[in-house]
């Protein structure tokens, strides 16, 4: 691998931030209430951010914030507070894209560092060094860009300007992320961090002399008129793109569960640190996605013509809270249930820096309410001591409790945090 480029996870809510610091991310990026794209995402209070700070740099992790939306008029009073509640919590990046926000922040902010969001479209080396004399040091690259494309505007740049490229996650349709449509169809604007996904809807063509006949949306020669973009995967092309002078390797998903970030980050952290990039592949085939692609690296990018769209192996369905000996050679697992599960099933174990093993669930209780009212996952959130202060253990053939907590036998020990899948 050319260089020690950063690896940079996307953390919509602590559990994300958790996954992405545990399997291995240099950095995250994560937004508070406002002015992130990715509104619906659990996001953070802006009270948090002292905490989320200190816990990702005792783990040796910065902390990127975006503050990307595009901004009225009205966004701006609120803005000059939000900048320097950030600053004070030892943020160690703002990803902006619009230059009003950049001079706020230089003003409101001054010892954060600051980076051009894709959201500004910034494809060409002379916007690049602009940005840079204006105090960027760092610029996301355009979603349009091809490896060559970033290569040259690497050559013609200061050199202490950092360079950040999209490797992995959903691609959009519209000019680096700048869309209307969910807009006009919707109310939601994208640009503001409510985007409807308008664009991965699924359509069909009705001639209005023709009603209630519908015609197959082809593509031909002058290109496509299905809107549902590949999913971006560089996982193979790594040193590619260190070689052209990217500085930064950024995974897309902050609107994903922790699973996924764990999943995407271990795969890129694998091959970062020398490992098979076949291996990471069949990895990322695990996961929700897409068909994947190489969006604009190569050439033109690619859509794909499925409904919906969306494949996977494997469905996650628990993550390991602890793990003790039974006294017998087996061991004790407790887990929180997402997904169906029951005994004699082979679960594949997602676990940091180590590769992808089974292991086979034995007999399985549930940790059901002692006081035999409502379940557990009906009432406030509880920390596992909790539950099990308040709970009996009682035989369950299947753990199909969605957000309740399972202990199974197993011949071997796993880590807690660690995630178990079943394939499907």
């Amino acid at each position: 691998m050319a260089g020690s480029p950063e690896l940079l996870a996307p953390a919509g809510g602590w559990p994300q931030l958790k996954a992405a610091v545990r399997f291995g991310a240099d950095a995250v990026y994560l937004a508070c209430d406002k002015f992130g794209m990715r509104a619906r995402a659990d996001n953070f209070a802006l009270e948090e951010m002292p905490d989320v700070v200190e816990f990702a740099h005792a783990n040796d992790v910065k902390v990127h914030v975006t503050l990307n939306t595009l901004m009225g008029e009205s966004d701006l009073a609120p803005l000059s507070d939000y900048l320097r509640a950030l600053g004070d919590a030892g943020v160690d990046a703002f990803i902006i894209g619009d230059m009003g926000a950049f001079s706020l922040a230089r003003t409101h902010a001054p010892d954060v560092d600051l980076h051009v969001s894709t959201q500004a479209s910034v494809m060409n080396s002379e916007s690049a060094r602009m940005l840079h004399d204006l105090g960027a040091k760092r610029i996301v690259c355009a979603r349009e860009m091809s490896v060559a494309d970033i290569a040259e505007m690497r050559a013609k740049t200061p050199a202490d300007l950092q360079i950040e490229a999209f490797v992995h996650g959903a691609m959009c349709v519209a000019y680096s992320g700048r869309c209307l449509l969910s807009a006009a169809m919707t109310g939601r604007t994208a640009n503001k961090g409510a985007c409807a996904q308008s664009c991965r809807w699924s359509y069909a063509l009705v001639e209005e002399q023709r009603p209630g006949e519908y015609f197959e949306i082809e593509e031909d020669v002058r290109g496509t008129f299905i809107l549902n973009a590949q999913d971006l995967n560089m996982v193979s092309h790594l040193d590619e793109l260190a070689q052209a002078g990217v500085d930064s390797f950024k995974i897309e998903g902050r609107n994903k569960q922790a699973f996924y970030v764990a999943t995407v980050v271990g795969a890129y952290r694998s091959v970062l640190d020398g490992g098979d990039p076949a291996s990471a592949e069949r990895e990322l085939l695990t996961i929700s996605h897409r068909p994947y692609g190489t969006g604009f690296y190569y050439g033109r990018a690619n859509q794909t013509p499925e409904r919906d769209g969306y494949v996977k192996e494997c469905l996650h369905v628990a993550t390991v809270e602890d793990c003790e000996q039974a006294g017998d050679g087996e061991w004790r697992v407790t887990a929180f249930c997402h997904n169906r599960f029951e005994r004699g099933d082979v679960l594949g174990v997602v676990s940091p820096f180590e590769a992808p093993s089974d292991i086979e669930v034995g007999e399985i209780r549930w940790l059901a309410p002692a006081d035999g009212g409502k379940p557990f996952v009906e009432r406030p959130p509880m920390t596992l001591e909790e539950a099990r202060a308040q709970s009996v253990e009682v035989p369950a053939p299947v753990a199909n409790r969605s957000k309740e907590r399972y202990v199974f036998r197993a011949q071997r020990p796993v880590k807690p945090g660690d995630y178990l899948r079943k394939r499907v």
